[in-house]
């Protein structure tokens, strides 16, 4: 399902075109049901105003588990930063040889860093994931190497910093993937394809309303385009800037 929602677009048209036929579907049918008893419309009010405020409630969850989603991503990602830069200082602490070789290296890693919020192809994030991975197997070898051979509280910041430093990339990775579970994605469509065509069905012809069975699936298939960015990392206009990680090149770099 990410395959479609990572593409809001997409969302988009298929969700008018699915809310709209359900939406004509239930004008259809009561045009050929006829004319209601006044008893039988006041029960259909009934129920279609708790079906609309239910569908209400649902977007509403939902597009809130977004954007709690979407706040947890900028929140790794300035940890990131501040983790980065922290053990970027505490390489002073090591002997001259190796504070130079962590400081390159942690320079080539934010620049991996700063790639993996940037980049959509797929082959390149394969390669950025791969270039990260190495970048840590070198960071924590020459940090390793120092401990060992002098095992000393200051080492043993410098390998606490470090550590830090792939924590919070793991984190990162973690949140991208946390996303609305599917099954809340098909309760929504549930939902509202059912309103829709509740909407649908107590459309009158005479009434000149006809409108209706288009502004009301827009409306909904707008929502769920928006809630769909928001809860895509790579695939919406709606993206995590690495603000933090661009301000942290920039100052690694003129050190």
């Amino acid at each position: 399902m990410n395959i479609i929602i990572d593409r809001p677009p997409v969302v988009l048209l298929l969700s008018f075109v699915l809310l709209w036929l359900s939406a004509y579907l239930g004008s259809r049918f009561s045009k050929r049901r006829g004319n209601q008893s006044a008893e039988a419309r006041e029960d259909y009010a009934v129920i279609r105003a708790a079906t609309l405020t239910l569908l209400g409630l649902i977007i509403g969850f939902s597009f809130s588990m977004a954007v709690s989603r979407y706040d947890q991503r900028k929140a790794y990602e300035e940890e990131e930063a501040n983790a980065i830069g922290t053990e970027f200082s505490r390489a002073d602490l090591l002997p001259a040889a190796d504070g130079a070789k962590v400081r390159a290296l942690l320079i080539r890693y934010a620049d991996q860093r700063t790639l993996f919020y940037t980049v959509r192809e797929v082959d390149r994030l394969q390669k950025i994931s791969s270039d990260t991975a190495q970048l840590q197997t070198d960071l924590w070898s020459t940090v390793r190497a120092t401990a060992l051979a002098q095992p000393t509280p200051i080492s043993a910041l410098v390998v606490s910093g470090m550590n830090d430093v792939f924590n919070a990339e793991g984190y990162t990775e973690a949140a991208w993937r946390n996303r609305i579970p599917p099954g809340a994605w098909a309760l929504m469509i549930v939902i509202a394809v059912l309103c829709n065509g509740l909407v649908g069905y107590g459309k009158r012809t005479q009434d000149g309303k006809g409108a209706i069975l288009f502004i009301w699936p827009l409306v909904v298939a707008i929502s769920f385009a928006l809630i769909a960015d928001v809860d895509s990392p790579r695939g919406g206009v709606i993206r995590v800037a690495p603000q933090n990680l661009l301000v942290l090149e920039r100052s690694l770099s003129s050190q």
